[in-house]
């Protein structure tokens, strides 16, 4: 005779939820504090997040791996002439400087797209990330017919300067790849910033973003194919942001992944 199953007990449902994320959940407990792995499990993430901030940024090398993509770029930096000063003055991040504003009006010329890679608070997930990524995303473009400006690689840099950067290279719109600020889960998350018709001084209501872009998050392909269609819709309604809601996944179901850009 066969005996019933036993139901789980709490701890073995914990465990089994703490298997499909990599989130600090399911920890336990000693006593009246976390257990001494938890304790040291949180040292080392919280060591990883700030190893992510501080690891010098490495523009040569996404400069050889777009190079083998055919991709032009251009090297440019933030206001902020040191690290120290981009995380006390996230103002200075936020700009150009004027060096680099002389090196983008030299390359100014009328393009649909202008694709800005910046370290942000994680160089890790543009080292780890921006390369197979734009990978993934340059199918899309081609098939959509989006001309490129010079892909900008920009030091010291936070999100606002890719508005500047492709406003004076004359792009129609704006795509941000940055390091997103690390989590004690997520050292290496790739953010991607869309804005159309970008210029000095737009907020985040103007952008769209996609998140946690990487192997353990949102992959590529899925990422890529999300964004595209943002693209896609973004050129169609002439807008970014707070009015252009994210319906990527309706479009998939319906079986709609040839979207067209339309003519300017």
């Amino acid at each position: 005779m066969k005996t019933p199953d036993k139901p789980a007990s709490t701890a073995q449902r914990w465990a089994e939820l703490a298997q499909l994320t990599p989130a600090r959940i399911a920890l336990g407990r000693s006593g009246a504090s976390l257990p001494t792995r938890e304790v040291l499990r949180f040292g080392l993430a919280h060591a990883q997040a700030r190893d992510a901030v501080h690891e010098p940024f490495r523009p040569e090398g996404l400069d050889a791996d777009l190079a083998a993509l055919s991709l032009d770029t251009v090297m440019v930096e933030s206001a902020a002439r040191s690290r120290g000063d981009y995380l006390r003055r996230p103002d200075l991040g936020r700009g150009l400087s004027e060096e680099s504003r002389g090196v983008l009006a030299a390359r100014r010329g009328a393009c649909d797209l202008a694709i800005i890679v910046a370290d942000g608070l994680s160089s890790t997930a543009i080292h780890q990330n921006a390369a197979p990524f734009i990978t993934a995303l340059l199918p899309h473009l081609k098939r959509q017919g989006l001309t490129l400006a010079p892909v900008v690689i920009a030091s010291q840099a936070r999100v606002a300067l890719g508005d500047e950067a492709a406003h004076a290279l004359g792009s129609r719109m704006a795509l941000v790849l940055i390091g997103e600020r690390p989590g004690l889960s997520s050292p290496d998350s790739l953010g991607a910033y869309l804005t159309f018709a970008p210029r000095p001084g737009l907020t985040d209501a103007a952008r769209n973003c996609i998140s946690n872009i990487r192997p353990g998050g949102l992959d590529f392909e899925a990422a890529a194919f999300k964004l595209a269609w943002l693209i896609d819709q973004a050129f169609h309604r002439s807008l970014t942001g707070v009015d252009l809601k994210d319906e990527s996944a309706s479009a998939l179901e319906g079986g709609k992944k040839d979207a067209v850009l339309p003519a300017p």
